[in-house]
């Protein structure tokens, strides 16, 4: 029975460009997304950029332009990335968009109304990069784990929101959703923090030293603390598209272990407190490393989206990332690794079946696809292997091992390979009288081919419609992920040429470390901000 999905990524922070990290979790967002739509789910992918702060104001300054001169170029470039590595979102956001800037200052309004926005003083250790307060705790050796900085000492009169108010509420949801946060141990993480006090959340800036944000609507001295904004920015796009009633209540949000406070305590909080339901899941990832270090363009160790592709092709791209990362863990990126991955698995595993097949086909009956009778043990075998990494793999994608799932279907490919192997059809064919047999052995493997391209389809995209296109199959047919094995292929069906899908790489690395997706000045390694 078809469902509804509501998925978002972080807004990413428009000081900075596209790198790995961002871009991986656009990629698991983009699957999961595609994932759920193959399977009839109303799905709704939501991506974009946070365009207020400090920060902003002083990359605007430094590049000699106007905040909103500076936004509208990084934002646009982000865009660009995303649609060029091929991120099927359903909306984009702009936290300065007119829609989000009126949705914040009516939130704004409908709190302070409540009472849980009060007058205070604000103190205490503020890192600019991150633009937020730290606790002694938080620090290590005294400095921001974030960006290995020292934060500055603070204070001065600013508007709060009554956070504290809610912390057992949040907590004992929690504590009754084992799902809630996922992977467990972020939850537990989360836990730990609510299981401490956390204090109200200032929410403003005086105009005296930081203008470029949205106004409080009770204040016009103060503009709105960036988090607070940009946070609200997964309800204000349902509502600009008219779809918060039906969406809101599964909400999945997908962050950086980096932003778990914001999102796990700051978030839920503002949620109950301005009338909404909190989201349905929180899933979060690790980091990806470069030689074990977080990548930082002060390290010169960070790696760029559009330089992989233009070298290895994105689908090659999306399969390192979702195949190498356990959802949750921190991985590494290497190069050699990359290629290790394309000659392995893709070329070896999915790119050889794939040639294999389809020469095979031209070369004994001219494209023609010929009866599955008679059939044999082992191609009962095969379609159950197959059965068995669709099961699988929704298993695991449900549950964001997306690691797990493409492993599913790699053991079937496997298994395809060594079918061809066990039944000989290039030795059979030497006998006229075998020729039948050959013909049901290339059957099924064609249908080996086109299950996989089906289950491939979300993660895999462009590899997906090149087999789709070389088995000659239309989109309806394609596309039913109930179709009986042995039905797809009428007899005499013509099959396409052959296709190289994977060349295998002999060389050593190749991609460039700094590639032309660059945002314009002033522009650092990308951050997201919710």
């Amino acid at each position: 029975m078809a469902g509804k999905i509501y998925i978002t990524t972080p807004l990413y922070y428009v000081n900075a460009e596209p790198h790995l990290g961002s871009t991986y979790t656009n990629v698991v967002c983009d699957s999961f997304a595609r994932f759920h739509r193959q399977r009839g789910d109303d799905t709704f992918l939501l991506t974009g950029t946070d365009e207020h702060g400090e920060k902003i104001a002083e990359a605007a300054a430094a590049a000699g332009v106007s905040p909103r001169q500076f936004v509208d170029g990084v934002s646009a470039t982000f865009r660009a990335v995303w649609d060029s590595v091929g991120i099927g979102y359903d909306h984009f956001m702009r936290t300065s968009d007119p829609h989000h800037v009126a949705f914040v200052q009516d939130v704004l309004a409908r709190i302070h109304a409540n009472g849980d926005i009060y007058f205070g003083a604000y103190s205490g250790l503020y890192c600019v990069g991150c633009e937020r307060l730290y606790t002694e705790k938080e620090l290590v050796d005294g400095l921001c784990p974030q960006h290995l900085t020292k934060p500055v000492e603070v204070s001065e009169p600013n508007y709060f929101f009554r956070m504290e108010k809610y912390q057992a509420q949040v907590r004992s949801h929690i504590e009754s959703n084992p799902d809630f946060i996922r992977p467990e141990g972020y939850r537990s993480e989360a836990l730990a923090m609510l299981r401490e006090p956390i204090g109200d959340l200032c929410i403003s800036r005086p105009k005296s030293r930081l203008e470029w944000g949205i106004e409080m609507p009770f204040d016009a001295g103060y503009v709105t603390y960036v988090w607070f904004d940009a946070l609200l920015n997964y309800v204000s796009g349902l509502e600009a598209r008219g779809r918060r009633e039906d969406l809101w209540p599964v909400a999945n949000h997908f962050i950086g272990k980096d932003i778990l406070k914001t999102h796990a305590v700051f978030w839920p909080t503002m949620l109950l407190a301005a009338g909404y339901p909190l989201y349905q899941h929180l899933n979060v990832h690790g980091f990806w490393t470069s030689g074990g270090q977080k990548m930082s363009k002060s390290l010169g160790n960070v790696v760029k989206p559009l330089a992989l592709r233009d070298t290895y092709g994105m689908d090659a791209i999306r399969y390192f990332l979702l195949r190498e990362m356990a959802f949750g863990n921190d991985a590494d990126f290497t190069e050699q690794a990359l290629i290790t991955r394309i000659n392995a698995d893709l070329a070896n595993g999915l790119g050889n079946l794939a040639s294999r097949t389809l020469a095979m086909m031209h070369k004994y009956f001219a494209g023609a696809v010929q009866p599955l009778t008679p059939e044999a043990a082992e191609d009962t075998a095969l379609s159950a292997a197959f059965a068995r990494a669709r099961a699988d793999l929704d298993t695991h994608v449900r549950a964001l091992a997306f690691h797990r799932g493409l492993e599913a279907i790699w053991r079937a490919l496997d298994a395809a390979n060594k079918y061809i192997v066990a039944t000989a059809p290039f030795t059979l064919a030497k006998d006229p009288a075998q020729l039948p047999r050959v013909g049901a052995i290339l059957h099924n493997c064609l249908e080996s081919l086109r299950v996989s391209a089906q289950l491939l389809a979300p993660f895999l995209p462009d590899t997906a419609t090149r087999l789709r296109s070389a088995l000659a199959l239309d989109e309806t047919r394609f596309a039913d992920l109930d179709l009986p094995w042995g039905s797809a292929f009428a007899p005499q069906h013509g099959i396409g040429a052959a296709v190289n899908l994977f060349p295998r790489i002999d060389a050593g690395p190749r991609a460039p470390k700094s590639g032309k997706d660059t945002p314009g000045r002033g522009a650092k390694p990308a951050t997201p901000r919710s």
